[in-house]
């Protein structure tokens, strides 16, 4: 049985709460002084990934009594809960098996009294069979023509997860493959991808659960109104169009085969869902064999997850470690900083990733939280957030935990670019870890002084990986989301819904109905009905 335990009751909490009176704003100087060793003390390597967490407000006992908060909230009979396949989506009624997605092992996971997996290989090699086939060109458009661009339409986490991963191993990517992503209801989005595509050569992948994703669905019906309107027919919808579906009847209306629909289970929560048929557009892109790396590289953080002590456990570490900051240092916000300008979309990924899975207000029990859940997730890639935001990590009055990642690794020709990448990283997290004093200052003038001066004492973690691979992007990935998942537990709140996201989507609905002059609205909020109004007098004069 999932565990739900309110941490504020726990004995671990109140120490915590000790703790950070006597130890929470020691300075990190004097904890590097007094512990020669601290690097080593506070650093785990895993496969080509170094986990520095030596630059953190902690000594040994801080990792200690959060050690005794994950046995309290009983986080490791979460993670069993998790990768055994029991429904601890509980709202939903559903389980959670993102990582069985992506498991290779032949290790029986039931839902409802179900193997699924064998369906799961089933339909990997469905995908494989499926790349073969575009990649050699024995899958043709309807003209003959052999396809060379892939365009993914999706929205949420049917976007955001392949959208990231295809940007970042771009080095990767095959020859004569473009793959173009259209998320956005906004026709712009739509637009800027019809202007690099011709129909003829171009395969459409409609990737919702449901197949009523307004947004997907919306642009999914514009691209096949306009391919039919290019001298296509019906027929040769098949041609140029597959679903990423559960409701293959759906797609079966709008045009697309059974044969041409891969599979989505309501088991695999959106927002993880890259690791099944959702990361097609990827595999299309970099080709299968890369794509089975990715997936390698989540399930060897999986087994580490799942068989590490908490205290030699990168993610369960991490998700403690933001636990120590939210709850004791009340930070409202956590930047993550890759330094590498290919995962640029890695940090609004884990803002659906976070955000979404952890910001709520409501306990497992069903009752209201009094304590802070959730954080704002936020950051920019290489040394660009040192010429914007940076100053207010280094002088401002907020605190603001920081992860910095570096892969080490580069073209050859370029190392010199790269060498400089890695020593800005580096220097960055050093300078928010020591600051600079006026003692430090003392060739300044003195009406200077003050605005020179770095109080420091700033947190952040340093993942520095080897290469910047399919396996290790996917094991860097496997990392963040089992934090998010830490954090869950520790809070006691359900991860892996969503509700928050339906009143929106429900409100909208009627005022559509009222843009396009089908109903008055009748809204008690006058700047609601305004608005519309407005709206509308303003479109019937364009």
């Amino acid at each position: 049985m999932f565990p739900k335990i309110n941490p504020t009751n726990t004995s671990a909490w109140k120490k915590l709460k000790a703790h950070f009176l006597t130890h929470g704003s020691v300075h990190m100087r004097e904890h590097f002084e007094e512990d020669t060793n601290r690097f080593q003390n506070f650093s785990i390597e895993f496969e080509d990934i170094l986990f520095d967490f030596s630059k953190n407000r902690i000594n040994q006992r801080t990792i200690e009594l959060l050690g005794e908060l994950a046995q309290e909230c009983k986080l490791d009979e979460a993670i069993q809960a998790l990768f055994s396949g029991e429904k601890i989506n509980v709202t939903e009624d559903r389980a959670v098996l993102h990582t069985a997605v992506r498991n290779f092992s032949s290790e029986a996971i039931f839902v409802d009294e179900e193997n699924v997996t064998p369906l799961i290989f089933k339909e990997r090699k469905r995908i494989k069979e499926f790349c073969e086939q575009i990649h050699t060109g024995a899958w043709k458009g309807a003209t003959g023509k052999k396809i060379t661009n892939i365009v993914n339409i999706g929205v949420g986490g049917s976007d955001l997860g392949p959208a990231m991963v295809t940007e970042a191993l771009k080095p990767y990517q095959l020859e004569n493959i473009h793959t173009y992503f259209i998320s956005n209801i906004d026709v712009s989005n739509l637009e800027e991808v019809l202007e690099k595509i011709e129909f003829e050569e171009t395969l459409f992948i409609v990737a919702s659960k449901t197949f009523t994703t307004q947004e997907t669905i919306s642009n999914a019906n514009t691209l096949k109104r306009l391919f039919l309107a290019s001298d296509f027919s019906n027929n040769e919808i098949k041609n140029h169009f597959i679903a990423v579906t559960g409701n293959k009847s759906a797609a079966e209306d709008f045009g697309i085969p059974n044969e041409n629909c891969f599979k989505i289970w309501d088991w695999v929560c959106g927002r993880f869902s890259l690791w099944g048929s959702i990361g097609i557009s990827t595999a299309l892109t970099i080709g299968y064999d890369r794509y089975e790396e990715l997936l390698k590289g989540a399930e060897s953080v999986d087994r580490h997850f799942k068989n590490e002590q908490f205290d030699q456990n990168i993610p369960a570490l991490m998700g403690l470690l933001s636990i120590w900051y939210i709850n004791f240092h009340k930070t409202n916000s956590e930047a993550v900083l890759p330094y590498n300008h290919l995962l640029s979309k890695f940090t609004p990924y884990l803002q659906q990733a976070s955000m979404e899975s952890n910001g709520k207000s409501v306990d497992r029990n069903g009752d209201f939280i009094n304590y802070q859940t959730g954080v704002v997730t936020w950051g920019d890639v290489g040394t660009n957030g040192q010429h914007s935001f940076h100053q207010l990590l280094h002088q401002g009055t907020q605190f603001i935990p920081c992860d910095f990642i570096i892969n080490l690794k580069s073209k050859k020709e370029y190392q010199d670019h790269q060498n400089k990448l890695i020593c800005n990283a580096i220097a960055q997290s050093e300078a928010l870890m020591k600051g600079r004093t006026h003692e430090e200052l003392k060739d300044s003038p003195n009406f200077l002084k003050n605005y020179k001066t770095f109080y420091g004492n700033k947190p952040s973690n340093t993942l520095l990986v080897k290469e910047l691979s399919p396996y290790n992007l996917g094991a860097l990935l496997a990392l963040y989301e089992h934090k998010y998942f830490v954090q869950g537990v520790i809070w006691n709140v359900f991860s892996f819904d969503q509700w928050g996201v339906e009143l929106g989507k429900e409100l909208s609905k009627s005022k559509l109905d009222v843009l396009n002059n089908e109903q008055t609205h009748e809204n008690s909020y006058a700047s609601t009905s305004e608005l519309l109004l407005k709206s509308q007098q303003s479109l019937k004069n364009i």
